[in-house]
């Protein structure tokens, strides 16, 4: 019967290790999952900055090109080209 006791004794200790382990995996879970919304978080926000910066860049590149920089003749000749087919089709629209 001694041997079955020691047996039992061994499988409660297994256990206690077991239940022990999958705590400490359950709290290094919960600390991997808050650090990977504190990631999503952040990357959100700088997607956010490099959009709002492309968005600075093309206004600055149209602002560039309506001055008529020598860097940006093409662009200046088709952002006018735009605009009067803009103040074209207003024009139409008007006239209806």
């Amino acid at each position: 019967m001694s041997n079955l006791a020691e047996i039992v004794e061994k499988v409660e200790i297994k256990v206690s290790k077991l239940l022990q382990k999958n705590q400490h995996l359950q709290q290094e879970n919960a600390k991997l999952k808050q650090f990977l919304k504190q990631e999503n978080e952040e990357v959100e926000q700088l997607n956010q900055e490099i959009s709002r910066l492309n968005l600075v860049n093309k206004n600055l590149r149209t602002a560039n090109a309506l001055l008529g920089s020598n860097e940006y003749k093409r662009e200046t000749k088709l952002k006018i080209n735009s605009l009067i087919k803009e103040i074209d089709e207003c024009i139409v629209q008007l006239a209806e």
